[in-house]
Parts: structure tokens; C-alpha cells; sequence
């Protein structure tokens, strides 16, 4: 956070929809049976497993890359990315307090993984491919005792860590060509290496697991076998399964109680195996979950899986039956629409799909998936009876909101992909924008004209004179009038009856945003010159300029219903809460660790909803007391 935003008072993040499900081990049950531990972002977040209640642990200023929860279930590390030569930070928390117990600073660019001593005395880290270290902690003193490389020279990058279950002084590393144990002697303040003798054998080893006596630990590979590894003799005792291989590699291996393993692929199968002593063979207990396991992990009776597609399964342990229980965007999100009046819903579209949430309980209604298609614009209709949307194939979609089928298509948007939408206040018509700036006005079809089939939509009128891409359109409640921004560097001011601009404005900036005060006699906009325009409607004349941010473009805004206040997100990852007419900053939302793509204010004003390119959705309480909540 720059230092000129130090003083101002943080908005209050009260939940957010997200996992980083690409990362490693990244989804983990806590010891106490209660809670979930996940990274979003930049951001830890503690689930609780029952009542879905969220709290969040804030420090780290990048995305967090590693989690790990020590066995009595105290302390939670994270580590993070940063830029290229600089330091990455490594946060051990103190789960019961849910506040920063120290910071550990020696790793360059990425910590890699953590692992935690059986009895909270030591922390293990390991650094990216920039760094490739491993570094010894004591928690006690919250300083490092001594580190040293990874691998061999000869061999090639290390992924995982592992400690042993029963010794602070051993734990184990593998990645590429590499696999070592190592001993940690504090008398000298050295970690040794010995490495196991695998032979003819060559994997890329992603994950460990160690046997509860610690007679042998056990290796998840790219391959898509499992290596089983004595830890007294340092040699490797079975490969396995012999036949059928898990399909892109073993990526996450969880060992229970019986001695059988819970594998999960890279192709989406989670399946349960048997032990070493029957070869790790496959059991008919398989299920295919969206996107590659990138994390199981055991708690009670159940086991949790994450995915690449940054979805949340629950299984039963009896007979593997798989429950969803969260969802998220796995890409950036392009656009977020409340229905009018109704702050409980709201739609986001992204990358294939449109997702209907339930902004209390931050769960998904619905959704509504068009294959190998990008969703760049959002509206709903004011009557709340459709969905429109705009995609990358040029098409308009629109569809029903119950069911998610498609209603009617407007075929044709005068260019390679729509880019903004916007609907008319009495739901007759549609007004869109498109990548090489056409802006066409059009005819929205009766209900009884489509139903039954999803009908195609050809009436429009045209109206070009922006010369690159549209990002915004905003119409008057008259329906008379609307704007529109362009990359172009203008924003333009048409009449909708007689079909022709009426007033444009130029400045030498992309322009992202513009909206109406309520009034509707100024216009606020923004772009990619970090400025806040404030402008007339009447002559398109400039009134005053406000630094919207230090760093990086402002991306979107929304003005509250009173036109007391302002909030502003962009590239900078915060929310911001301006005063209209003073053109002062009040509070500063810390949360997204990739560019804000859109804010909202709730329709009820109570909320602020942000949404960012890494697919996660952010809900802020609204700082102010709005006139709306007052009558």
C-alpha cells in the first residue's frame, strides 16, 4: 500500500467468494474439526465448515503461493510471491487469535511450500526457482537456525516439503530428479542431506505423504505412480499401481487411518487405493470431479478436495459420494450486475459462464455456460425478467433467470465481440457496444413472441463514430440520451430520438468508465490517466479532475443513489470511497491481489461488491449511512 493511503481508515471485508485453487496443498482442514483454511489472493481466509462463516488473515502484499497448518493446529504459515529480486515473506498466524505471530524474510521471488515440525518447535520453507533453498525456523524465537540448496546441483527443481510425524529433526524434500531426507543438528546449526536410491527410476515427484510410525513416506508423481520409500534404509521399496496409471500425474496424495490413500489426478479423478502391501491398487471408488485435484485433505469422517477450476468438493469416507459445497470464477471477471431494487442477488459473467449468487450466503444459484466463449458485458433487465449478455463471438444472449435458458440472440453486433451493455428503464430495447466501436440501439422482442424457442433479433439502428473499442454505456432514465466511453480517448453524448451525437468529450486518456450523478446534469468518468473527470452535461465542458490513483488505471465506478459518494476500483487491487462533492477520499478497501474489473454499490447501499481479473468477488460494507436506509 503506498504511503500516502496509510492513514486512511480500511473498509471492513465481510465476505468473499474465491480459492486459490491452483496452488499446491492450498485447501486445508484444521486439527480442531471446525474450520477450513484456504488462500484467496493476497488473503488467508478460516472457514468454518458448518455455519460457512468466514474471518480473513491479512498481512502478505502479493497472492499468496503456500499454506500450512502445524499438527496441533496453533500456528497457520503462509507464503507469498513478490517481484522479481525482491524478498517473499513467509506469515506464521496465531490461528486461535487470528493475528500475526511473526514474519520471516530470507527467500527471493516465491516461497515455494511450508512444513511444520510435529511439535510446533520448527518450521521448514522452501524457495521458488529464483531461490531454491530450504531455511530452518525456529517458531519459539521467530528466527531462522540455518538453511541450505535444495537439490544437487545435477538435479532438477524441488516442489514439496514434508516433516516427519514424530521427529523435529527430519523431514523430507522431492521434486524434479530429487529426493532427499534431511537431518536437522542443532548443535551445529546444520541440515544434512541424504538422498534415497531410486535407481533406474526418474520422476517429478508433486507431493508426500509420511507414515504415521515414520517407517516409510510415500510419493505422488507426475508419472501417475505412487513410490514407496523406507526412511531407515533410504531406499526405495515399491512403485504402484503397475497397471492403470492416474491419468496427468498423482497431485495430491492423502493417507488414512487404514493404511489405504485418497489419490487425486491431474485429470479431475479422486479414487481410493489401496496400500503399499497390496501395490496401490485401484479400488471401483472413483469419482471425477471439474478441473485437476490440487488439494485433499482429512477431517472427522470426511475429506475435502480442491481444483483447479477453484471449486470445493466434501467426501463422505465410506462410500466416496462427493458434494460440491463451493464454487468460484477461475478466471477473470468481466462484469457484475445487481437486479433492480434487490440487493440479495447478483450476476457475474466470466470466461464460458454467467453465475447467479446469493449474496448472503455467497453461494451459486445458477449457471449458465456458453463452451469456448468469453462473457464480456452484463445487464438485467429493470423488470428482472431476463438476462442479457454480451460475448465474444459478436452475439447478444439473452436468457431467463430462473431457469438459465436462452430466450431470444441478436446475431450480429458490428464487430468481433460485444464489449459493453447497457438496457433501457422500460425494458424495450438494448443498447450495445462493440470492439471496433460501433454502438447499436436494439429492439427487445415480447415476451410472447419468444416463447418456446429462443427467437433471433434483428431490428437495431446504428450509430458509429467511436473509432476503437466501446468500455461503458450508460442511458438516461428518460430513455432519451445515453453515453457512452471508448478506448478512442472520447466519450460521446447521444440522442437517442433523433439518432445523433449531441455533445463529445476528448481527453488524452483510454477512458474505462463513465456514469450519470443522479441528477443527471454531471457525468463522472475514468481511464487509464489515473483521473477522476468530473463533467457537465449540458456543453460536455470539463468542471474539476480528481487522482484517482497513484499506480495504475481506474478501471470502474459507481455513484450511490443519493450522489453523496463515489467508490472507484482499478489496477491499484483497492476499493476506494470518495464524497462527491468534495472529492475526498474516506476509506480504503485492502483485498484483491489482481486489477479490479468492476465495483458496485448494493441497490440497498449497504454493501460495496468488487470483482478483479483472478476471479474473486469481494464484499465490502458500505462506510456511510445512506438516505436510502434513512426513509
Amino acid at each position: 500500500m503506498s504511503d500516502e493511503y496509510s492513514d486512511q481508515p480500511l473498509l471492513q471485508l465481510e465476505s468473499m467468494i474465491g480459492f486459490g485453487g491452483g496452488i499446491v496443498s492450498g485447501l486445508l482442514a484444521h486439527p480442531d474439526g471446525k474450520h477450513l483454511v484456504y488462500p484467496i489472493g493476497c488473503t488467508v481466509a478460516v472457514e468454518e465448515t458448518k455455519t460457512r462463516r468466514q474471518e480473513f488473515l491479512s498481512g502478505h502484499t502479493n497472492n499468496v503461493s503456500c499454506v500450512a497448518i502445524s499438527k496441533s493446529g496453533r500456528y497457520v504459515a503462509s507464503g507469498q510471491v513478490t517481484h522479481m529480486g525482491f524478498k517473499a515473506d513467509v506469515i506464521v498466524w496465531d490461528f486461535d487469535r487470528r493475528e500475526l505471530y511473526c514474519k520471516l524474510t530470507l527467500h527471493r521471488n516465491m516461497v515455494e511450500a511450508l512444513a511444520f515440525s510435529p511439535n510446533d518447535k520448527y518450521l521448514v520453507s522452501l524457495g521458488g526457482q529464483d531461490d531454491g533453498s530450504i531455511v530452518v525456523w525456529n517458531l519459539s524465537k521467530r528466527e531462522a537456525i540455518c538453511g541450505a540448496q535444495a537439490q544437487a546441483p545435477s538435479a532438477g527443481l524441488t516442489h514439496t516439503i514434508a516433516y516427519s510425524n514424530n521427529s523435529d529433526e527430519i523431514f523430507i524434500s522431492a521434486g524434479k530428479d530429487t529426493l532427499r531426507v534431511w537431518n536437522l543438528s542443532l548443535s551445529d546449526r546444520k541440515i544434512r542431506p541424504t538422498d534415497v536410491k531410486t535407481g533406474q527410476i526418474k520422476r517429478v515427484i508433486q507431493c508426500i505423504q509420511v507414515a504415521e510410525d515414520d517407517k516409510f513416506f510415500f510419493c505422488g508423481t507426475t508419472s501417475g505412480d505412487i513410490i514407496s520409500v523406507n526412511m531407515t534404509t533410504f531406499n526405495l521399496q515399491l512403485v504402484g499401481p503397475e497397471k492403470e496409471r492416474f491419468s496427468q500425474g498423482v497431485t495430491a496424495l492423502a493417507l488414512m487411518k487404514t493404511g489405504e490413500f485418497v489419490v487425486g489426478a491431474g485429470d479431475g479423478t479422486v479414487c481410493l487405493v489401496k496400500g503399499a502391501n497390496e501395490h496401490f491398487k485401484r479400488t471401483n471408488k472413483v469419482h471425477k470431479v471439474q478441473g485437476a485435484v490440487t488439494s485433499i485433505s482429512l477431517q472427522n469422517q470426511q475429506f475435502f478436495v480442491g481444483t483447479t477450476q477453484c471449486n470445493i468438493y466434501s467426501f463422505k469416507m465410506g462410500d466416496l459420494s462427493p458434494k460440491l459445497i463451493t464454487t468460484c470464477h477461475y478466471d477473470s471477471i468481466n462484469d457484475i450486475a445487481f437486479p433492480y431494487g434487490c440487493s440479495d442477488l447478483a450476476a457475474t459473467c466470466s470466461m464460458q459462464d454467467i453465475r447467479l449468487w446469493n449474496t448472503k450466503t455467497c453461494q451459486e444459484l445458477l449457471r449458465i455456460t456458453v463452451p469456448n466463449m468469453v462473457c464480456n458485458a452484463l445487464a438485467i433487465m429493470r423488470d428482472g425478467k431476463s438476462i442479457i449478455s454480451g460475448w465474444d463471438d459478436g452475439k447478444i444472449r439473452a436468457f431467463y433467470p430462473e431457469s438459465g435458458k436462452a430466450m431470444y440472440t441478436m446475431d450480429n453486433a458490428y464487430g468481433g465481440s460485444v464489449t459493453a451493455l447497457e438496457t433501457f428503464s422500460d425494458c424495450s430495447r438494448v443498447i450495445s457496444g462493440s470492439n471496433l466501436g460501433h454502438v447499436v440501439v436494439w429492439d427487445v422482442p415480447s415476451q410472447n413472441s419468444v416463447k418456446g424457442q429462443g427467437s433471433h433479433v434483428t431490428r437495431h439502428f446504428l450509430l458509429k463514430e467511436h473509432k476503437a473499442s466501446v468500455t461503458c454505456i450508460r442511458v438516461r432514465r428518460n430513455d432519451a440520451e445515453c453515453i457512452t466511453s471508448s478506448i478512442d480517448g472520447s466519450c460521446i453524448i447521444w440522442d437517442l430520438i433523433a439518432k445523433c451525437r449531441r455533445q463529445m468529450l476528448r481527453v488524452n486518456t483510454l477512458f474505462k468508465y463513465v456514469c450519470y450523478h443522479p441528477d443527471e446534469h454531471q457525468i463522472l468518468t475514468t481511464g487509464t490517466d489515473r483521473k477522476i473527470g468530473y463533467w457537465e452535461t449540458f456543453d460536455a465542458s470539463m468542471i474539476r479532475e480528481l487522482d484517482g490513483s497513484v499506480s495504475g488505471s481506474v478501471n470502474a465506478l459507481d455513484i450511490s443513489s443519493d450522489g453523496t459518494y463515489f467508490v472507484s476500483g482499478g489496477d491499484d487491487k483497492m476499493v476506494k470511497v470518495w464524497t462527491y462533492d468534495h472529492g475526498e477520499m474516506t476509506h480504503i478497501g485492502l483485498g484483491h491481489s489482481a486489477p479490479i474489473t468492476c465495483v458496485k454499490i448494493s441497490p440497498d447501499e449497504k454493501h460495496i461488491v468488487s470483482v478483479s481479473t483472478d476471479g474473486a468477488i469481494l464484499s465490502w460494507s458500505f462506510p456511510h449511512k445512506s438516505t436510502l436506509n434513512e426513509h
